[in-house]
Protein backbone atom coordinates (compact mmCIF):
# COMPACT_ATOMS: atom_id res chain seq x y z
CA UNK A 1 0.00 0.00 0.00
CA UNK A 2 0.97 3.63 -0.50
CA UNK A 3 0.55 6.03 2.39
CA UNK A 4 -0.86 9.29 1.06
CA UNK A 5 -1.45 12.06 3.61
CA UNK A 6 -1.42 9.49 6.45
CA UNK A 7 -4.04 7.32 4.73
CA UNK A 8 -3.24 3.98 3.11
CA UNK A 9 -4.24 3.37 -0.52
CA UNK A 10 -3.70 -0.03 -2.22
CA UNK A 11 -1.21 -0.02 -5.09
CA UNK A 12 -3.82 -1.46 -7.45
CA UNK A 13 -6.32 1.30 -6.66
CA UNK A 14 -3.68 4.00 -7.05
CA UNK A 15 -2.53 2.61 -10.41
CA UNK A 16 -6.10 2.29 -11.67
CA UNK A 17 -6.93 5.81 -10.51
CA UNK A 18 -3.91 7.35 -12.22
CA UNK A 19 -4.70 5.48 -15.44
CA UNK A 20 -8.31 6.69 -15.25
CA UNK A 21 -7.17 10.28 -14.72
CA UNK A 22 -4.95 10.19 -17.81
CA UNK A 23 -7.73 8.61 -19.87
CA UNK A 24 -10.20 11.28 -18.71
CA UNK A 25 -7.82 14.03 -19.78
CA UNK A 26 -7.35 12.29 -23.13
CA UNK A 27 -11.10 11.82 -23.63
CA UNK A 28 -11.79 15.47 -22.81
CA UNK A 29 -9.18 16.65 -25.32
CA UNK A 30 -10.34 14.25 -28.05
CA UNK A 31 -13.91 15.43 -27.52
CA UNK A 32 -12.77 19.01 -27.99
CA UNK A 33 -10.78 18.20 -31.14
CA UNK A 34 -13.65 16.15 -32.60
CA UNK A 35 -16.20 18.91 -32.09
CA UNK A 36 -13.86 21.58 -33.43
CA UNK A 37 -13.33 19.53 -36.58
CA UNK A 38 -17.10 19.19 -37.07
CA UNK A 39 -17.73 22.95 -36.98
CA UNK A 40 -14.55 23.85 -38.83
CA UNK A 41 -12.72 25.78 -36.11
CA UNK A 42 -9.14 25.54 -34.89
CA UNK A 43 -8.99 23.40 -31.76
CA UNK A 44 -5.73 24.99 -30.64
CA UNK A 45 -3.24 23.27 -28.35
CA UNK A 46 -4.24 21.25 -25.28
CA UNK A 47 -2.52 23.87 -23.11
CA UNK A 48 -4.96 26.52 -24.30
CA UNK A 49 -7.83 24.59 -22.71
CA UNK A 50 -5.92 22.94 -19.87
CA UNK A 51 -8.23 24.37 -17.18
CA UNK A 52 -11.33 22.90 -18.82
CA UNK A 53 -9.61 19.53 -19.30
CA UNK A 54 -8.53 19.37 -15.65
CA UNK A 55 -12.01 20.41 -14.47
CA UNK A 56 -13.57 17.64 -16.56
CA UNK A 57 -11.12 14.97 -15.38
CA UNK A 58 -11.14 15.85 -11.67
CA UNK A 59 -14.93 16.23 -11.48
CA UNK A 60 -15.50 12.87 -13.16
CA UNK A 61 -12.82 11.20 -11.02
CA UNK A 62 -14.41 12.66 -7.85
CA UNK A 63 -17.79 11.26 -8.91
CA UNK A 64 -16.19 7.86 -9.47
CA UNK A 65 -14.65 7.89 -5.99
CA UNK A 66 -17.95 9.05 -4.48
CA UNK A 67 -20.07 6.19 -5.84
CA UNK A 68 -17.55 3.44 -5.07
CA UNK A 69 -15.94 2.76 -8.45
CA UNK A 70 -12.68 2.04 -6.61
CA UNK A 71 -14.27 -0.05 -3.86
CA UNK A 72 -13.50 -3.75 -3.29
CA UNK A 73 -16.66 -4.90 -5.09
CA UNK A 74 -15.79 -2.87 -8.18
CA UNK A 75 -12.28 -4.30 -8.28
CA UNK A 76 -13.66 -7.84 -8.13
CA UNK A 77 -16.58 -7.52 -10.54
CA UNK A 78 -16.47 -5.85 -13.96
CA UNK A 79 -20.27 -5.80 -14.08
CA UNK A 80 -20.48 -4.04 -10.72
CA UNK A 81 -17.75 -1.58 -11.75
CA UNK A 82 -19.54 -0.71 -15.02
CA UNK A 83 -22.83 -0.13 -13.20
CA UNK A 84 -21.20 2.25 -10.71
CA UNK A 85 -19.26 3.86 -13.55
CA UNK A 86 -22.48 4.77 -15.37
CA UNK A 87 -23.84 6.36 -12.19
CA UNK A 88 -20.60 8.32 -11.78
CA UNK A 89 -20.71 9.56 -15.38
CA UNK A 90 -24.32 10.71 -14.93
CA UNK A 91 -23.42 12.63 -11.76
CA UNK A 92 -20.36 14.14 -13.44
CA UNK A 93 -22.44 15.35 -16.40
CA UNK A 94 -24.86 17.09 -14.00
CA UNK A 95 -22.00 18.67 -12.05
CA UNK A 96 -20.19 19.83 -15.19
CA UNK A 97 -23.40 21.20 -16.71
CA UNK A 98 -23.93 23.21 -13.51
CA UNK A 99 -20.35 24.46 -13.70
CA UNK A 100 -20.90 25.50 -17.31
CA UNK A 101 -24.06 27.36 -16.26
CA UNK A 102 -22.28 29.18 -13.43
CA UNK A 103 -19.20 30.02 -15.53
CA UNK A 104 -20.46 30.50 -19.09
CA UNK A 105 -17.73 30.96 -21.67
CA UNK A 106 -14.99 29.91 -19.26
CA UNK A 107 -15.36 26.13 -19.38
CA UNK A 108 -16.28 24.19 -22.56
CA UNK A 109 -19.08 23.72 -25.04
CA UNK A 110 -21.89 21.42 -23.96
CA UNK A 111 -21.45 19.47 -27.20
CA UNK A 112 -17.82 18.72 -26.33
CA UNK A 113 -19.00 17.47 -22.95
CA UNK A 114 -21.21 14.90 -24.65
CA UNK A 115 -18.40 13.66 -26.91
CA UNK A 116 -15.93 13.60 -24.03
CA UNK A 117 -18.26 11.58 -21.79
CA UNK A 118 -18.97 8.99 -24.48
CA UNK A 119 -15.25 8.59 -25.14
CA UNK A 120 -14.46 8.54 -21.42
CA UNK A 121 -17.02 5.84 -20.69
CA UNK A 122 -15.62 3.63 -23.45
CA UNK A 123 -12.02 4.19 -22.34
CA UNK A 124 -12.74 3.62 -18.64
CA UNK A 125 -14.56 0.35 -19.29
CA UNK A 126 -11.76 -0.79 -21.62
CA UNK A 127 -9.23 0.13 -18.95
CA UNK A 128 -10.99 -2.19 -16.50
CA UNK A 129 -11.15 -5.00 -19.03
CA UNK A 130 -7.40 -4.73 -19.62
CA UNK A 131 -6.26 -4.01 -16.06
CA UNK A 132 -8.95 -6.03 -14.29
CA UNK A 133 -7.20 -9.38 -14.55
CA UNK A 134 -3.85 -7.78 -13.81
CA UNK A 135 -4.89 -6.08 -10.56
CA UNK A 136 -5.69 -9.34 -8.79
CA UNK A 137 -2.39 -11.00 -9.66
CA UNK A 138 0.53 -11.54 -7.31
CA UNK A 139 2.35 -8.61 -8.92
CA UNK A 140 0.19 -6.28 -6.82
CA UNK A 141 0.24 -8.34 -3.64
CA UNK A 142 2.88 -8.01 -0.97
CA UNK A 143 4.60 -11.24 0.08
CA UNK A 144 4.32 -11.49 3.85
CA UNK A 145 6.14 -13.76 6.29
CA UNK A 146 4.45 -14.10 9.68
CA UNK A 147 6.39 -14.69 12.90
CA UNK A 148 4.00 -16.46 15.23
CA UNK A 149 1.45 -19.27 15.11
CA UNK A 150 -1.14 -18.27 17.69
CA UNK A 151 -4.53 -16.52 17.39
CA UNK A 152 -2.96 -13.40 15.86
CA UNK A 153 -1.30 -15.42 13.12
CA UNK A 154 -4.58 -17.21 12.50
CA UNK A 155 -6.34 -13.85 12.11
CA UNK A 156 -3.79 -12.79 9.49
CA UNK A 157 -4.27 -16.07 7.68
CA UNK A 158 -8.06 -15.55 7.58
CA UNK A 159 -7.59 -11.96 6.39
CA UNK A 160 -5.26 -13.04 3.58
CA UNK A 161 -7.86 -15.51 2.31
CA UNK A 162 -10.50 -12.83 1.80
CA UNK A 163 -11.26 -11.86 -1.77
CA UNK A 164 -9.52 -8.68 -2.82
CA UNK A 165 -6.85 -8.90 -0.11
CA UNK A 166 -3.71 -6.92 -0.92
CA UNK A 167 -1.18 -9.40 0.48
CA UNK A 168 -0.37 -13.09 0.41
CA UNK A 169 1.27 -15.03 3.23
CA UNK A 170 4.24 -17.06 2.01
CA UNK A 171 4.99 -18.70 5.34
CA UNK A 172 4.64 -18.87 9.13
CA UNK A 173 7.47 -19.32 11.60
CA UNK A 174 6.89 -20.77 15.05
CA UNK A 175 9.15 -19.02 17.57
CA UNK A 176 8.50 -20.57 20.98
CA UNK A 177 4.83 -21.53 21.20
CA UNK A 178 3.45 -24.73 19.64
CA UNK A 179 2.05 -24.28 16.15
CA UNK A 180 -1.40 -25.64 16.96
CA UNK A 181 -3.45 -23.04 15.06
CA UNK A 182 -1.15 -22.92 12.03
CA UNK A 183 0.07 -26.48 11.46
CA UNK A 184 1.99 -25.58 8.29
CA UNK A 185 4.32 -23.29 10.24
CA UNK A 186 8.09 -23.91 10.21
CA UNK A 187 9.93 -24.04 13.54
CA UNK A 188 12.54 -21.34 14.04
CA UNK A 189 15.05 -23.94 15.23
CA UNK A 190 15.06 -25.54 11.76
CA UNK A 191 16.13 -22.28 10.06
CA UNK A 192 19.85 -21.58 10.29
CA UNK A 193 19.67 -18.04 8.85
CA UNK A 194 16.36 -16.18 9.01
CA UNK A 195 17.59 -13.39 6.73
CA UNK A 196 18.53 -15.93 4.03
CA UNK A 197 15.18 -17.67 4.52
CA UNK A 198 13.37 -14.35 3.98
CA UNK A 199 15.41 -13.69 0.87
CA UNK A 200 14.76 -17.16 -0.50
CA UNK A 201 10.99 -16.69 -0.20
CA UNK A 202 11.23 -13.25 -1.86
CA UNK A 203 9.49 -11.72 1.18
CA UNK A 204 8.62 -8.01 1.05
CA UNK A 205 7.35 -7.69 4.63
CA UNK A 206 7.74 -9.52 7.95
CA UNK A 207 4.89 -9.21 10.46
CA UNK A 208 5.29 -9.88 14.18
CA UNK A 209 2.23 -11.80 15.32
CA UNK A 210 3.66 -13.08 18.60
CA UNK A 211 1.23 -13.53 21.49
CA UNK A 212 3.96 -12.95 24.06
CA UNK A 213 7.10 -10.99 23.20
CA UNK A 214 9.10 -11.48 26.35
CA UNK A 215 12.05 -13.78 25.71
CA UNK A 216 10.73 -14.56 22.21
CA UNK A 217 11.45 -11.43 20.19
CA UNK A 218 14.30 -12.28 17.77
CA UNK A 219 15.98 -8.85 17.78
CA UNK A 220 19.18 -9.95 16.03
CA UNK A 221 17.22 -11.71 13.27
CA UNK A 222 14.88 -8.76 12.80
CA UNK A 223 17.80 -6.36 12.60
CA UNK A 224 19.38 -8.38 9.79
CA UNK A 225 16.07 -8.61 7.95
CA UNK A 226 15.51 -4.88 8.30
CA UNK A 227 18.99 -3.94 7.11
CA UNK A 228 18.49 -6.26 4.12
CA UNK A 229 15.71 -3.93 2.96
CA UNK A 230 12.68 -5.95 4.06
CA UNK A 231 9.98 -4.04 5.92
CA UNK A 232 9.29 -5.26 9.48
CA UNK A 233 5.88 -4.46 10.93
CA UNK A 234 4.07 -4.94 14.21
CA UNK A 235 0.73 -6.78 14.24
CA UNK A 236 -1.48 -3.84 15.30
CA UNK A 237 0.10 -1.46 12.78
CA UNK A 238 -0.22 -4.03 9.99
CA UNK A 239 -3.88 -4.63 10.82
CA UNK A 240 -4.59 -0.88 10.95
CA UNK A 241 -3.14 -0.46 7.47
CA UNK A 242 -4.97 -3.42 5.95
CA UNK A 243 -8.40 -2.85 7.50
CA UNK A 244 -8.62 0.93 7.97
CA UNK A 245 -9.42 0.56 11.66
CA UNK A 246 -7.63 0.27 14.99
CA UNK A 247 -7.95 -3.25 16.38
CA UNK A 248 -9.24 -3.11 19.97
CA UNK A 249 -8.42 -6.75 20.69
CA UNK A 250 -4.66 -6.13 20.51
CA UNK A 251 -4.52 -2.41 21.30
CA UNK A 252 -2.41 -1.22 24.21
CA UNK A 253 -1.52 2.27 25.46
CA UNK A 254 2.15 2.02 24.43
CA UNK A 255 1.19 1.36 20.79
CA UNK A 256 -1.04 4.43 20.74
CA UNK A 257 1.70 6.54 22.34
CA UNK A 258 4.59 5.47 20.11
CA UNK A 259 2.85 4.79 16.79
CA UNK A 260 2.53 7.43 14.13
CA UNK A 261 -0.55 9.60 14.59
CA UNK A 262 -2.04 12.38 16.69
CA UNK A 263 0.82 14.56 15.36
CA UNK A 264 1.32 18.26 16.13
CA UNK A 265 0.93 19.00 12.41
CA UNK A 266 -2.80 18.58 12.84
CA UNK A 267 -2.98 22.26 13.95
CA UNK A 268 -2.81 23.17 10.26
CA UNK A 269 -5.34 20.45 9.45
CA UNK A 270 -7.67 21.75 12.17
CA UNK A 271 -7.48 25.29 10.77
CA UNK A 272 -8.23 24.06 7.25
CA UNK A 273 -11.03 21.87 8.58
CA UNK A 274 -12.67 24.78 10.43
CA UNK A 275 -12.32 27.13 7.47
CA UNK A 276 -14.00 24.58 5.22
CA UNK A 277 -16.76 23.98 7.78
CA UNK A 278 -17.60 27.68 7.94
CA UNK A 279 -17.64 28.22 4.17
CA UNK A 280 -19.44 24.99 3.30
CA UNK A 281 -22.03 25.14 6.09
CA UNK A 282 -22.89 28.76 5.29
CA UNK A 283 -23.39 27.97 1.61
CA UNK A 284 -25.26 24.73 2.32
CA UNK A 285 -27.62 26.44 4.74
CA UNK A 286 -28.58 28.96 2.05
CA UNK A 287 -29.17 26.21 -0.51
CA UNK A 288 -30.86 23.75 1.84
CA UNK A 289 -33.15 26.17 3.68
CA UNK A 290 -36.11 25.61 1.28
CA UNK A 291 -35.70 21.83 1.63
CA UNK A 292 -35.53 22.04 5.43
CA UNK A 293 -38.60 24.33 5.53
CA UNK A 294 -40.58 22.06 3.19
CA UNK A 295 -39.87 18.87 5.11
CA UNK A 296 -40.41 20.60 8.44
CA UNK A 297 -43.93 21.35 7.24
CA UNK A 298 -44.42 17.77 5.98
CA UNK A 299 -43.18 16.32 9.31
CA UNK A 300 -45.56 18.61 11.20
CA UNK A 301 -48.53 17.53 9.07
CA UNK A 302 -47.61 13.83 9.16
CA UNK A 303 -47.59 13.35 12.94
CA UNK A 304 -48.22 15.20 16.18
CA UNK A 305 -45.35 17.07 17.75
CA UNK A 306 -42.70 19.61 16.79
CA UNK A 307 -41.04 19.56 13.38
CA UNK A 308 -37.56 19.56 14.89
CA UNK A 309 -35.97 17.17 17.34
CA UNK A 310 -33.50 18.46 19.94
CA UNK A 311 -31.24 16.27 22.03
CA UNK A 312 -28.12 16.54 24.17
CA UNK A 313 -25.05 14.84 22.70
CA UNK A 314 -21.41 14.44 23.76
CA UNK A 315 -18.87 16.34 21.68
CA UNK A 316 -15.26 17.50 21.74
CA UNK A 317 -13.41 16.71 25.00
CA UNK A 318 -16.58 15.12 26.40
CA UNK A 319 -18.52 18.39 26.55
CA UNK A 320 -22.26 18.21 25.86
CA UNK A 321 -24.10 20.26 23.26
CA UNK A 322 -27.54 20.23 21.64
CA UNK A 323 -28.17 18.90 18.17
CA UNK A 324 -31.15 19.82 16.01
CA UNK A 325 -32.60 17.40 13.45
CA UNK A 326 -35.85 17.02 11.58
CA UNK A 327 -38.04 14.78 13.73
CA UNK A 328 -38.25 11.27 12.28
CA UNK A 329 -39.84 9.51 15.27
CA UNK A 330 -43.03 9.94 17.23
CA UNK A 331 -42.87 12.79 19.72
CA UNK A 332 -43.16 10.28 22.62
CA UNK A 333 -40.41 8.00 21.25
CA UNK A 334 -38.13 8.56 24.26
CA UNK A 335 -40.69 8.78 27.04
CA UNK A 336 -39.00 5.79 28.69
CA UNK A 337 -35.50 7.14 28.05
CA UNK A 338 -33.08 7.14 25.13
CA UNK A 339 -32.42 3.88 23.32
CA UNK A 340 -30.81 2.79 20.06
CA UNK A 341 -32.85 2.68 16.90
CA UNK A 342 -33.77 -0.82 15.77
CA UNK A 343 -34.51 -2.41 12.43
CA UNK A 344 -38.12 -1.68 11.47
CA UNK A 345 -38.35 0.55 14.55
CA UNK A 346 -42.04 1.18 15.32
CA UNK A 347 -41.21 4.64 16.68
CA UNK A 348 -40.24 5.93 13.22
CA UNK A 349 -42.99 7.78 11.35
CA UNK A 350 -43.87 7.31 7.68
CA UNK A 351 -42.12 10.53 6.65
CA UNK A 352 -39.35 9.79 9.13
CA UNK A 353 -38.45 6.56 7.34
CA UNK A 354 -37.95 8.47 4.10
CA UNK A 355 -35.94 11.39 5.48
CA UNK A 356 -33.70 8.98 7.38
CA UNK A 357 -33.09 6.94 4.25
CA UNK A 358 -31.95 9.95 2.20
CA UNK A 359 -30.38 11.71 5.24
CA UNK A 360 -32.57 14.82 4.95
CA UNK A 361 -33.16 14.68 8.72
CA UNK A 362 -29.48 15.55 9.20
CA UNK A 363 -29.63 18.87 7.28
CA UNK A 364 -30.45 21.10 10.31
CA UNK A 365 -27.21 19.90 11.92
CA UNK A 366 -25.38 22.12 9.42
CA UNK A 367 -26.23 24.99 11.78
CA UNK A 368 -24.36 23.16 14.55
CA UNK A 369 -21.38 22.88 12.19
CA UNK A 370 -21.50 26.62 11.48
CA UNK A 371 -21.49 27.42 15.20
CA UNK A 372 -18.43 25.22 15.73
CA UNK A 373 -19.84 22.49 17.97
CA UNK A 374 -19.66 19.91 15.19
CA UNK A 375 -17.79 19.37 11.95
CA UNK A 376 -18.92 17.90 8.65
CA UNK A 377 -16.63 14.92 9.27
CA UNK A 378 -16.01 13.22 12.59
CA UNK A 379 -17.25 10.48 14.93
CA UNK A 380 -21.01 10.30 15.42
CA UNK A 381 -22.04 12.26 18.56
CA UNK A 382 -23.79 10.00 21.05
CA UNK A 383 -26.31 10.57 23.85
CA UNK A 384 -24.64 11.09 27.28
CA UNK A 385 -26.30 8.02 28.80
CA UNK A 386 -24.93 5.86 25.96
CA UNK A 387 -21.47 7.38 26.34
CA UNK A 388 -21.35 6.65 30.08
CA UNK A 389 -22.32 3.05 29.43
CA UNK A 390 -19.91 2.58 26.52
CA UNK A 391 -16.97 4.12 28.38
CA UNK A 392 -17.45 1.47 31.08
CA UNK A 393 -17.67 -1.40 28.60
CA UNK A 394 -15.31 -0.40 25.79
CA UNK A 395 -11.63 0.50 26.27
CA UNK A 396 -10.40 3.78 24.76
CA UNK A 397 -13.95 4.96 24.05
CA UNK A 398 -13.15 8.40 25.51
CA UNK A 399 -10.37 8.88 22.91
CA UNK A 400 -12.95 9.30 20.13
CA UNK A 401 -13.90 12.61 21.79
CA UNK A 402 -10.47 14.09 21.04
CA UNK A 403 -11.84 15.29 17.68
CA UNK A 404 -15.08 17.10 16.93
CA UNK A 405 -18.08 14.93 16.17
CA UNK A 406 -19.39 15.03 12.62
CA UNK A 407 -22.46 14.62 10.46
CA UNK A 408 -20.63 11.93 8.51
CA UNK A 409 -17.48 10.02 9.35
CA UNK A 410 -15.09 7.16 8.67
CA UNK A 411 -17.17 4.75 10.75
CA UNK A 412 -20.43 5.85 9.12
CA UNK A 413 -19.22 5.04 5.59
CA UNK A 414 -17.45 1.80 6.51
CA UNK A 415 -19.87 0.18 8.94
CA UNK A 416 -23.68 0.02 8.79
CA UNK A 417 -25.80 1.58 11.49
CA UNK A 418 -25.26 -0.29 14.77
CA UNK A 419 -27.63 -0.79 17.68
CA UNK A 420 -25.62 -2.91 20.13
CA UNK A 421 -22.46 -2.90 22.20
CA UNK A 422 -20.74 -5.08 19.61
CA UNK A 423 -21.69 -2.67 16.82
CA UNK A 424 -20.44 0.24 18.92
CA UNK A 425 -17.16 -1.61 19.40
CA UNK A 426 -16.65 -2.05 15.65
CA UNK A 427 -17.51 1.59 14.96
CA UNK A 428 -15.13 2.68 17.72
CA UNK A 429 -12.29 0.95 15.84
CA UNK A 430 -13.01 3.09 12.78
CA UNK A 431 -13.44 6.23 14.91
CA UNK A 432 -10.04 5.69 16.53
CA UNK A 433 -8.45 5.29 13.11
CA UNK A 434 -9.96 8.62 12.07
CA UNK A 435 -8.98 10.40 15.31
CA UNK A 436 -5.43 9.08 14.90
CA UNK A 437 -4.97 9.82 11.19
CA UNK A 438 -7.34 12.58 10.16
CA UNK A 439 -6.21 15.09 7.53
CA UNK A 440 -8.11 17.26 5.02
CA UNK A 441 -7.39 14.53 2.44
CA UNK A 442 -9.15 11.87 4.54
CA UNK A 443 -12.03 14.30 5.19
CA UNK A 444 -12.41 14.82 1.44
CA UNK A 445 -12.52 11.05 0.80
CA UNK A 446 -15.16 10.60 3.51
CA UNK A 447 -17.35 13.42 2.19
CA UNK A 448 -17.15 12.06 -1.34
CA UNK A 449 -17.98 8.53 -0.27
CA UNK A 450 -20.88 9.73 1.85
CA UNK A 451 -22.72 10.09 -1.45
CA UNK A 452 -22.39 6.32 -1.91
CA UNK A 453 -24.03 5.77 1.48
CA UNK A 454 -26.86 8.16 0.57
CA UNK A 455 -27.47 6.51 -2.82
CA UNK A 456 -27.15 2.97 -1.47
CA UNK A 457 -28.09 3.32 2.23
CA UNK A 458 -27.14 -0.15 3.45
CA UNK A 459 -28.05 -0.44 7.09
CA UNK A 460 -29.35 3.12 7.46
CA UNK A 461 -31.89 3.52 10.23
Amino acid sequence: MVRLFKHYIPHAVLLLGLADLLLLLLAADLGWVLRSGQIGTDAGTPFSRLGALIAFATTTLAAMIAVGVYGPESLRSLRFACARLLVAVTLAILALALLDFLLPGHTYWRSTLLYAMVLATFMLVLNRVILGNLLGTSAFRRRVLVLGTGPRAQRLKALSEKEGCGFTIVGFISMTQPSEQVPEAVKRSTISDLSAHVSGLDVTEVVLALEERRNSLPLKDLLRVKTAGVHVNEFSTFLERETGRVDLDTLNPSWLIFSDGFSSGRAISSFAKRAFDILASGLLLLLAFPVIALFALIVKLDSKGPAFFRQKRVGLYGQTFEIVKLRSMRSDAEKDGAKWAEKNDSRITRVGAFIRKVRIDELPQVWTVLTGRMSFVGPRPEVPVFVNDLEDKLPYYAERHMVKPGITGWAQINYPYGASIEDARHKLEYDLYYAKNYTPFLDLLIMLQTLRVVLWPDGAR
